[in-house]
């Protein structure tokens, strides 16, 4: 069995509701997390505990998912599975004087066959959600804009 943790820590312009409200709702994922090709959750349910779902990845894995933890404005957590492969990610939000920062840590473990991909996926996970992370902050102040012909 193979486990790799990873961190990431990411200033943002918003505050921690405005970063969590869109974070933490998969239905987005696909804007901002780069190795998203869909989600399939309900287009009308909002995010919360035990909410679980299934995403589509570039490389065609299908992990399901769910959320463990739930703490508006400060913490979520969620824990995805895909054959021998387990990992977890969570999200910690605190305000600051310019917004807020997020924190997101977690670990990938794989057993069997499946170790050497957890190992190598921590490896990459935390320089991967930390660029994710920025381009939410991008995609968070689109959505604050008002269109151009407005």
């Amino acid at each position: 069995m193979t486990t790799r943790r990873f961190s990431a820590t990411v200033e943002m312009p918003h505050t921690a509701e405005q970063a969590f409200t869109y974070l933490v709702d998969p239905r987005l994922r696909p804007e901002w997390q780069s190795s998203l090709l869909s989600t399939d959750v309900p287009e009308d349910e909002e995010p919360h505990l035990g909410q679980a779902w299934t995403e589509l990845t570039m490389v065609g894995v299908r992990p399901s998912l769910v959320v463990v933890e739930f703490a508006p404005f400060r913490s979520w957590a969620e824990r995805g599975t895909w054959r021998g492969v387990e990992a977890t990610l969570r999200l910690r939000f605190t305000s600051t004087g310019r917004g807020c920062r997020v924190v997101a840590e977690g670990e990938v473990t794989g057993s069997g066959v499946y170790a050497m991909a957890a190992g190598s996926s921590g490896l990459l996970a935390g320089r991967a959600i930390a660029a994710d992370l920025r381009t939410a902050t991008h995609r968070i102040t689109q959505r604050q804009e008002p269109p151009a012909d407005a």
